[in-house]
C-alpha cells in the first residue's frame, strides 16, 4: 500500500476569494474588537465604581481596548507580522482609532452631563454610562474597519521585507 501526501499548503483567508475574504476579516475585525471592547468594559467600570469621571473612565477604557486591539487585528485579521512601519501603519491606526476613541469618549461625558441633574443612583449611573460607551462603539465599527482595512492595512500599504516577517 502506498501512501501518497499533497505537497500543497493549507489554504489561508488570504487565497479565499475577495469577498470571502473580505468577509473573514470583518467577521475577525469584529470578534477583536469585542475583545477589546471587554477589556475596555472592565476598565471603564472599575474606575467608575471607584467614583471617577466619566471622561477619565471613558479614556482609560480607550486607552486599554486600544492597544489590545492593535495587536489582535494586526496579527489575526490582516497577517501582519514583524516590526510596524510607524509612519504607514501605526500613525495611521492611531489616527482612525482615536476618532473612534474621540466619539465614546465625547458621548459618554455627554451622557455624564445629562444624568448629573437626575440624581440616579450610583449604579444606575454607571449602567446609563456603560451603555452609552458601548453605544458609540458600535456605531463607529463599521467605518473604523472600512478605514483600516481600505488605507491603515491595505495590501500593499507597509509590506516591506524590514516590516513584516516570512510566514
Amino acid at each position: 500500500m502506498t501512501t501518497v501526501t499533497s505537497p500543497a499548503e493549507p489554504r489561508t483567508a488570504e487565497d479565499s476569494p475577495p469577498r470571502r475574504r473580505g468577509l473573514v476579516r470583518f467577521v475577525r475585525a469584529a470578534t477583536s474588537s469585542v475583545a477589546s471592547t471587554l477589556l475596555s468594559q472592565v476598565a471603564l467600570i472599575t474606575v467608575l465604581g471607584a467614583g471617577g469621571e466619566p471622561w477619565l473612565a471613558s479614556g482609560v477604557a480607550f486607552a486599554a481596548g486600544a492597544v489590545l486591539n492593535y495587536f489582535l487585528t494586526r496579527r489575526w485579521v490582516w497577517g501582519r507580522r514583524g516590526r510596524p512601519d510607524v509612519a504607514h501603519e501605526l500613525v495611521p491606526y492611531v489616527a482612525v482609532i482615536s476618532l473612534g476613541g474621540l466619539a465614546s469618549v465625547g458621548l459618554t461625558t455627554l451622557t455624564g452631563h445629562l444624568l448629573a441633574p437626575l440624581s440616579l443612583p450610583h449604579f444606575w449611573w454607571v449602567v446609563a454610562l456603560d451603555a452609552a460607551y458601548v453605544f458609540s462603539y458600535a456605531a463607529v465599527f463599521v467605518v473604523k474597519f472600512t478605514l483600516l482595512d481600505r488605507f491603515v492595512f491595505a495590501r500593499g500599504a507597509a509590506r516591506t521585507p524590514a516590516t513584516t516577517s516570512p510566514s
